[in-house]
């Protein structure tokens, strides 16, 4: 059962700080009226400390970190800035060094400024995070002075113990420490307030916090998506309820309310995808018409007015947008992308005579993480010592590629390759298996020729192997009739998948068409399905290799569930190696697949 993470005493870096448990803040009563009624917007200069009416507050934030303590690579770490003239540019970005450097300088001359993340800050991470069960990226994260986050549904790939540990401290319970120093847990809070304990009905940590300097205060409550439990492993989720987004927070914030804090932000690991891949798309430009998509929409639309602005995540998606509150009134909704390539900075205008936010006067825009700046030093010591203790690990050549491997399109090579690879391994458990299906969220990363520090021979290191897949998931076999299998390529694309398909990558031999004009499940085309060349027999049993996330039927794709016959394997990434080892060498590296097993019909 999951354990609810007890008091944590420790240092705290910054005297603006004020902790506030759900019963602990005493009730605080409406701010001074006595300020002049003469005070107007000019009384206060950007950052400063004035004692008039209106008072700036820089709120820098960011999300979905995924342990990227290092620059990623390929396009993982690039970013698209779109120019006047409606000219595009790439520019490489990310990396915890150079994240340091930008948000230290953002904060200069901003005496009223707070740092707040948009959760999966860990979870899915590069080797020098995750083999050390991302006690590094907490360290990097205090590091970067963070104030306060929301949990992602990352957060609970090991689940809530794991994740109290991160919060709280202390050395893992099978690992032990990895160092001299028994490992301190995270300065700031991680607020889960729709994340609640089956047994006890309460959070499983914090609900909300309370930034405080002076007579300025701004309240943050934290949720993930409540669809948690159908992008994480059972096993992470067990034993918690994940409660809807909109209600959680409406709840919360009139709790604030009663306490005196008028000034609200939402951390909230949901988003939406904008209609420009730019990070400085305008959304709220003439003529842009609905410039994002996606659940944020109807969250923002219906999250109470008493909510004054939405920093959001989990689509690793750029946007600073403003969505209609539901009196009608702008509210702004951002998101940095991910991985650590970009920040946001949006001023807050607190209305010291309300104590609330002037929402009219909020501004915000995301900035790159470019890799033109000084690295900061602490950041290169951290990596070092981590990447010291992953090295003998991590450097070991596990296989060689003929080229980039990506992982991006409906179906990528990188998806094929891991399908490819499961197969080859389930037939050696039993040579009745007939294909395997990988759920495209598993595919972290591509596997890059020119690797960064690499001389460009194309070889395929453990970490890198490990980027691409880093959940350690066994790899099942089950079990099913080809009815079942019919009706699981159709739950890709319908259901909870209707706006967001999930398409799953399949193994060589099994075609078929996608007909994106269509709509639900009649985007499959049930009579292109075939397996190496025959039509699926819905009468027949097939048995089928996945990995234990989809065995339990995840990625909302309920069916896969429902097999029979269960075998369960080893580790994935242990079978990705073994097939890149099997197949590929020096002088006859492996190239990437085409592809084209699926037929996409747009």
């Amino acid at each position: 059962m999951p354990a609810t993470p007890q008091p944590h005493h420790r240092r705290r870096r910054r005297t603006t700080r004020l902790l506030a448990a759900a019963a602990g803040l005493a009730t605080v009563g409406a701010l001074a009226a006595a300020l002049p009624s003469t005070a107007s917007a000019d009384d206060s200069r950007k950052g400063g400390d004035r004692p008039g009416r209106y008072q700036d507050v820089q709120l820098l934030s960011f999300n979905d970190l995924h342990g990227n303590l290092e620059p990623p690579s390929g396009s993982s770490g690039r970013v698209t800035e779109v120019h006047e003239d409606g000219t595009t540019e790439t520019i490489n970005a990310g990396g915890v060094e150079y994240l340091a450097t930008h948000l230290r300088q953002a904060r200069e001359g901003n005496k009223y400024s707070i740092t707040a993340a948009g959760g999966d800050m860990v979870g899915a991470s590069p080797l020098i995070s995750g083999l050390f069960h991302d006690e590094p990226t907490i360290e990097a994260l205090n590091k970067l002075e963070l104030d306060v986050t929301s949990v992602g549904n990352h957060e609970f790939d090991e689940g809530a113990r794991e994740l109290a540990r991160l919060q709280n401290g202390g050395c893992h319970p099978t690992d032990g420490c990895y160092t001299d120093e028994e490992f301190a847990g995270a300065d700031f809070p991680y607020l889960a307030a729709n994340v609640l304990d089956e047994k006890t009905g309460r959070p499983i940590l914090k609900p909300y916090w309370v930034w405080k300097k002076k007579d300025v205060k701004v309240g943050f409550i934290g949720v993930t998506l409540e669809d948690t439990p159908g992008v994480v492993s059972a096993e992470g989720v067990k034993g918690l309820k994940f409660k809807d987004e909109v209600e959680t927070i409406n709840k919360y914030a009139k709790v604030l309310q009663r306490q005196g804090v008028k000034s609200i932000v939402a951390l909230i690991h949901e988003g939406g995808a904008p209609a420009s891949s730019a990070y400085n798309y305008d959304c709220d430009a003439p003529g842009a018409g609905d410039g994002i998509s996606g659940p944020i929409v109807d969250i923002a639309k219906n999250i109470t007015p008493q909510v004054d602005a939405l920093v959001t995540g989990h689509t690793h998606a750029a946007y600073v947008c403003t969505i209609n509150d539901p009196a009608g009134k702008p509210r702004m909704v951002t998101s940095a992308a991910s991985f650590g390539r970009l920040y946001t900075d949006t001023t807050l205008t607190y209305d010291r005579f309300t104590g609330d936010i002037a929402r009219t006067a909020v501004k915000s825009a995301n900035h790159v993480v470019t890799r033109d700046v000084p690295k900061a030093p602490d950041m290169t010591e951290l990596i070092s010592k981590w990447n010291t203790l992953a090295a003998p690990i991590g450097n070991r050549a596990i296989g060689y590629i003929s080229a980039d491997i990506p992982s991006t399109g409906t179906e990528s090579p990188m998806g094929d390759l891991i399908a490819d690879a499961q197969l080859a391994y389930a037939k050696e458990l039993d040579p009745e298996t007939d294909l395997a299906l990988m759920n495209p969220g598993g595919v972290r990363a591509g596997l890059t020729y020119a690797a960064k520090g690499s001389e460009g021979d194309g070889v395929v290191t453990y970490a890198e192997g490990f980027t691409v897949q880093p959940f350690s998931n066994t790899v099942n076999l089950q079990d099913f009739t080809g009815a079942q299998l019919i009706q699981i390529l159709k739950e890709q694309v319908s259901g909870s998948n209707e706006a967001a398909p999930k398409i799953l990558q399949p193994s060589a031999g099994l075609t078929y068409t996608l007909d994106l004009t269509k709509s639900g499940a009649d985007r499959v085309v049930t009579d292109s399905i075939r397996l190496n060349g025959a039509a699926i027999d819905p009468a027949a049993t097939y048995r089928v290799a996945t990995n234990s996330f989809l065995a339990g039927g995840g990625d909302g794709i309920p069916t896969l569930g429902q097999g029979t016959n269960d075998l369960v394997g080893a580790d994935d990434l242990a079978v990705l190696e073994q097939y890149l080892t099997a197949n590929s060498s020096a002088t006859d590296p492996i190239s990437p697949p085409a592809a084209n097993r699926i037929t996409i019909v747009s």
